[in-house]
């Protein structure tokens, strides 16, 4: 498997997203970038998106961090991933946003890999 081509995002699980954005906003002076209604606040912090998301947005992962690596292809990962010790949990098509791949590592973090839409089909 080809390394990843960078950090593309890191969310946060919420129970209540849009209060930890008003923290987050305030405590820290995030700038928001995007938003979608209550289930995902995201922002530009230097090379990386940071955001925060609701339960069902973060879906398989139920609490914790969850980082999200940008690649271009998801058919090396489905091979190497439960060669490691690690599972894959699924895809899901975002439309023009692109594509994730969720894993569970070893020790049973979740982790995501993020195609954009229109690179290789795998």
């Amino acid at each position: 498997m080809d390394s990843p081509k960078r950090l593309q995002n890191v969310f946060v699980v919420a129970e209540r997203p849009a209060e930890l954005h008003a923290f987050y906003a305030s405590a820290l002076g995030l700038q928001l970038k995007f938003r979608d209604k209550d289930r995902w606040f995201q922002y530009d912090v230097g090379n990386a998106n940071v955001a925060l998301a609701c339960r069902e947005e973060a879906g398989p992962a139920t609490s914790g961090v969850v980082m999200v690596f940008e690649v271009s292809d998801f058919g090396a990962a489905a091979q190497a991933v439960p060669a490691a010790g690690g599972e894959v949990l699924g895809t899901r098509d975002m439309g023009s946003h692109g594509a994730v791949m969720s894993l569970r590592d070893p020790e049973g973090n979740i982790v995501q890999l993020f195609k954009r839409q229109g690179t290789a089909a795998s």
